[in-house]
């Protein structure tokens, strides 16, 4: 190639890159101009799902064009997250993650992409904490009793890993064990509704509950509550102290959603979302139907996004490890 050959294939590179930077600019400006995909790698009817769909109800009103939820349930909710970061950084597809895709599961197995590589922040909503309850006939009033208790019977307890080995139960009480010196027996459900039941029946004398799915239970007297894994108080459960004040430090158990995009999707588009994330957590309406899920407005941007997940992918990272679950599952 001559040196002319050269410089006029350079100067028809960079007129091409200038008129795609363009183009992506220019497209960020009209966005949206059509309908939006959000994909959420479980089926409709869980509660990830229908604060997906609580959230894209609004930002569909906001923005003026459908923000519509795909169920792509499978692998673990990661297949999602795969088509979103394999999509067009258009801002027309997002993926709807939560502490499981993004901070559990990618600790266990390989998954087919990368956070902040692949897919890349744009928004949290809310998070929903875990409680630690116990059998109403184990006779203890709060976190710190119950630690001494347990150490005065090791191996005798049974705990309920409600969802599975790798589930925020499971893991959260593998953690809050280890980290105190305890030692129980651990039996896995398929699921939060029948370990809970065990639980009430005395088959199992304590596990880390749903905050929402513990509360009618101990208003019923069923299960006692004893402390939430969050940094503050839940307004549903006032009375009950954080795992924090009972002298648990770095016990943060929660369940939280938020809006993901493919990586090279326009800032502008990003912060757009992320502003509207906010206001929704600042309205009353909105914060009541989440209220209806068990669901607390913690509404991040991108940037403060990514610094709750820095932390809450180390937390989990270590529980997975104590739990001797790391590469477990394929």
């Amino acid at each position: 190639m001559t040196h002319g050959e050269f410089s006029r294939r350079a100067v028809l590179l960079a007129a091409t890159s200038l008129i795609a930077a363009r183009t992506t600019a220019a497209n960020a400006q009209d966005w949206p101009s059509r309908p939006v995909k959000v994909l959420v790698g479980f089926a409709a009817g869980g509660n990830i799902s229908k604060l997906a769909q609580l959230t894209c109800e609004r930002l569909s009103d906001v923005f003026a064009h459908r923000f519509i939820v795909e169920n792509r349930p499978g692998a673990t909710g990661t297949l999602a997250g795969e088509t979103a970061a394999k999509a067009e950084p258009d801002g027309y597809t997002f993926f709807w993650g939560g502490t499981g895709t993004i901070s559990i599961y990618p600790a266990m197995a390989s998954v087919p992409y990368e956070l902040f590589k692949d897919i890349v922040p744009v928004a949290m909503i809310a998070t929903s904490p875990q409680v630690l309850v116990v059998n109403p006939e184990v006779p203890v009033k709060t976190a710190d009793e119950f630690v001494t208790y347990v150490k005065a019977r090791q191996n005798q307890m049974t705990y309920a890993g409600g969802g599975g080995p790798g589930s925020v139960s499971n893991l959260l009480m593998a953690l809050f064990l280890t980290r105190n010196g305890m030692q129980m027996q651990g039996v896995s459900y398929r699921g939060t509704g029948p370990a809970l039941a065990d639980l009430i029946g005395g088959h199992v004398q304590t596990m880390f509950a749903p905050l929402p799915e513990a509360i009618p239970q101990a208003q019923s007297g069923n299960i006692r509550m004893l402390a939430i894994a969050d940094e503050k108080r839940s307004k549903q459960a006032p009375d009950v102290p954080t795992l924090a004040e009972a002298g648990f430090s770095n016990m943060r158990g929660v369940s939280w959603n938020g809006m993901f995009a493919p990586a090279k999707t326009a800032k502008s588009i990003i912060d757009r979302i992320g502003a509207e994330f906010i206001k929704a957590d600042a309205d009353p309406n909105f914060m009541a139907q989440l209220d209806k899920y068990g669901a607390n407005p913690v509404a991040r941007d991108a940037d403060q996004f990514a610094k709750f997940l820095q932390d809450d992918i180390a937390f989990w990272k270590e529980a997975v490890s104590i739990a001797g679950l790391k590469q477990s599952v394929n």
